[in-house]
């Protein structure tokens, strides 16, 4: 089992970046593929991106494709999310989740989700 905490949210102008921070607990975190999601007001949750257990592939949303970029570090138990050049339509709760399975993009696939962090991006 694996538990998560994301951090790095907050509020920032449109082009501006923030960078996401995902902690996991345990011993075995090299053994889960991660993924990152997304519920803005009003919508349902929906994919972002994902990276495979150690980090060699990874699969972005078209909306998010050369502006955001995940990484992950196992000796630290951590997953990034870099974002860049935001947009207001990039406001949403940002979830983190994890899953032994593949990585996919349908939540359903993933196992455990932290409790999420706010990012907000003012026009």
């Amino acid at each position: 089992q694996v538990q998560l905490v994301e951090s790095g949210g907050g509020l920032v102008q449109a082009g501006g970046s923030l960078r996401l921070s995902c902690a996991a607990s345990g011993r075995t975190f090299s053994s889960y593929a991660i993924g990152w999601f997304r519920r803005a007001p009003g919508k349902e949750r929906e994919f972002v991106v994902h990276i495979s257990r150690r980090g060699g592939v990874t699969y972005y949303a078209d909306s998010v494709k050369g502006r955001f970029t995940i990484s992950r570090d196992n000796a630290k138990n951590m997953v990034y999310l870099q974002m860049n050049s935001l947009k207001p339509e990039d406001t949403a709760v940002y979830y983190c989740a994890a899953t032994l399975g593949a990585a996919g993009t349908t939540e359903t696939w993933y196992n455990y989700w932290g409790q999420g962090t706010q990012v907000t991006v003012s026009s």
